[in-house]
């Protein structure tokens, strides 16, 4: 009995591990840059619709999780060679050995079949954009290899959360969560770009191409802001745009209006040129704040 107990604990505590490390592998935290958004999405479709469903949100939900998960699993896949020899990336799960590639595939296939098959239970025009939404953020791993734009993709990827989530609930395109996906397009690419600059001489060496790598540290910082500026201002809009479609947008939203936008300027002032200590603090932590608190203000802003 004991043997069988301590056999059962064991396993359950292997399983425990390889779950670590396949969380590990898709920075699963990671997910809070674009949820927030996707839920922002959703909740202006409940609005349009006038009707709130568990069913819906949860399966929105399950579609932010499964698509990013088969996204940054086969980035890992694709660039394990890469990483493999970058100093900064080669005790990344596959080139260290804790996962195996043929496995981290399997992990992706996986992930994009859940992802179609919740896009088919939300509605038809949800599936039949799904293997579109899954040619951009698996494509997005290639474009590296061809061009310096391939934070532009990496950010159109991220994009589609509100654009998404609203086709989720309402069955159709409208103007606003678009403005929203442009917001976050330039936000992500911003940050993306500011996230390369560690990278900058490794991706010359071996012929990557990154916005970096083409104009330099100084231009690519430069280019962060402006993509930055274009962010606050299309969130701003935004936010006009729902005053005039829906109801008076209170203090909440510009509230997260201004989170938002101060967090811009400080990860700018987190970074420069000669000093990149603090990238991962502008990179992670600012960002994972900023759409955190803009997403749950500006939700709450809707219903108080």
């Amino acid at each position: 009995m004991y043997e069988s107990l301590w056999g059962f604990i064991l396993a359950l505590m292997e399983k425990i591990t390889t779950l670590k490390h396949y969380l590990s592998l898709i920075k699963f935290s990671h997910t809070i840059f674009a949820m927030p958004f996707a839920l922002l999405g959703f909740f202006l479709g409940v609005l349009d619709e006038g009707l709130f469903q568990w069913a819906d949100l949860l399966l929105v939900i399950a579609c932010m999780v499964f698509a990013r998960s088969a996204a940054m699993a086969f980035n890992r896949y694709l660039d394990r060679d890469i990483d493999a020899r970058n100093p900064r990336t080669a005790q990344r799960e596959i080139p260290a050995g804790i996962i195996q590639p043929t496995q981290v595939l399997r992990f992706v296939w996986i992930n994009a079949v859940l992802f179609m098959a919740a896009a088919w239970l939300l509605n038809p025009l949800c599936f039949y954009l799904s293997p579109i939404a899954l040619a951009i953020i698996l494509g997005y791993s290639y474009t590296k290899r061809f061009t310096a734009l391939c934070h532009f993709v990496l950010g159109l990827g991220l994009a589609l959360a509100p654009i998404g989530a609203y086709l989720a609930v309402t069955g159709h395109f409208s103007i606003l969560p678009i403005v929203y996906g442009l917001a976050v397009l330039s936000w992500v690419a911003g940050f993306d770009i500011i996230y390369a600059l560690q990278d900058e001489a490794f991706d010359r060496h071996y012929q990557l191409h990154s916005i970096p790598a083409a104009l330099g540290k100084v231009r690519a910082l430069q280019l962060a802001r402006g993509l930055h500026f274009f962010s606050a201002v299309a969130i701003i809009l935004a936010g006009m745009l729902l005053a005039q479609r829906y109801v008076q947008v209170g203090w909440l939203h510009w509230a997260a209006v201004a989170v938002f936008c101060g967090l811009l300027v400080f990860q700018h002032r987190l970074v420069r040129p000669n000093d990149l200590s603090r990238v991962n603090l502008a990179f992670f932590t600012t960002n994972g704040v900023a759409s955190l608190v803009f997403g749950l203000l500006v939700i709450a802003d809707f219903y108080l």
